[in-house]
């Protein structure tokens, strides 16, 4: 498995991270072992989670339950020293029952990444995990209601304590980004080194708004400012480019649906059956062979079958006409 800089941090990561969002709760203790073994052999070290993964999937699951099955495997495997741990704060919800039972949006019951809330949850994160530091550490949903002052001097003290290496963003526009690594270079505190962000083969549709997919802008920033590294993640929109009958009114398409999104469907699937390999594979193996910018693909199977069928794309090689081809099309 390839890897890729982190920004200018002198770190090597993979270009596939692991995703472990539904360990813990919709994939199973021995599954998610399972996965995170099969990924290791594969050469993969790059694991990511966050403090409230995953408080969604059923009644009962409250947050942590990732975090905390990531910490049992490391003491089982003894492993972590092999894994560039990544985790995130910001977006923990304390009454995830008002919000299942719709008494609140997800979105308003955020806890934010207030100094005194990201100190404790940096605590939390490492206690779940079982680890004496986190390797990269994200403000997973951008907060407004705090100065970014506030945020980023709490982080600087948890890199200076040497709980965190370096810190990142996620969920966050581009102006917004930029400010905060304004702010960290005047004060001499950590700037984000990597920006977490949906990314896919698909574009965004014409007039969207939306602070968490990737556009034309973020990428021209990125591609300007190397020093922060993108790591893309829900990259096959939970597995939609197989399926037509599943894309069909599916919540990921939303975002998306259009003319573009069909003409370059039709391209992509066009391309996968003379290659031999799935719609899925397909985009996958498009992500992993950009370099302009250069950026992290991260995958987040529930199951061990959908990361088996995902592995092929690592072998997936594509030639200057491929990728011509997939990148002219449009509608």
């Amino acid at each position: 498995m390839d890897t890729v800089a982190l920004g200018n941090t002198g770190e090597r990561v993979s270009q596939l991270a692991l995703g472990a969002m539904l360990m813990g709760t919709r994939t199973g203790e021995a599954d998610s072992f399972e996965i995170l073994d099969r990924y290791l052999a594969a050469g993969g070290s790059f694991v990511d989670t966050a403090d409230c993964y995953a408080w969604w999937p059923a009644p009962g699951d409250r947050g942590g339950e990732s975090e905390s099955l990531l910490g049992r495997w490391f003491a089982k495997r003894g492993r972590r020293d092999d894994v560039f741990l990544a985790t995130k704060g910001s977006a923990w919800i304390a009454d995830p029952e008002a919000v299942r039972a719709g008494r609140r949006s997800a979105s308003d019951a955020y806890e934010g990444a207030g100094g005194d809330t990201l100190r404790r949850a940096v605590d939390g994160s490492l206690r779940r995990l079982g680890t004496d530091h986190i390797d990269l550490y994200y403000v997973h949903v951008d907060d407004r209601s705090t100065p970014i002052e506030e945020t980023l001097q709490a982080l600087d003290e948890v890199v200076r304590a040497g709980k965190v290496r370096h810190i990142g963003w996620s969920n966050v526009r581009t102006w917004r980004l930029e400010r905060v690594r304004q702010i960290a270079d005047r004060n001499g505190w950590p700037a984000p080194v990597a920006l977490q962000q949906q990314h896919s083969y698909l574009r965004r549709r014409a007039g969207l708004t939306h602070s968490s997919i990737v556009d034309d802008e973020q990428l021209d920033y990125l591609r300007a400012n190397p020093e922060v590294t993108l790591v893309a993640y829900s990259p096959i929109l939970k597995g939609i480019y197989d399926d037509p009958e599943k894309r069909r009114g599916h919540d990921m398409m939303a975002a998306y649906e259009g003319p573009d999104a069909d003409a370059r469907l039709a391209v992509l699937t066009e391309l996968a059956g003379e290659l031999g390999v799935t719609p899925n594979q397909l985009v996958v193996a498009w992500l992993l062979h950009q370099t302009d910018p250069a950026l992290v693909t991260l995958l987040g199977p529930r199951t061990v079958d959908q990361f088996a069928a995902a592995l092929p794309a690592l072998d997936v090689k594509l030639d200057e006409s491929h990728l011509s081809r997939l990148d002219a099309a449009s509608a």
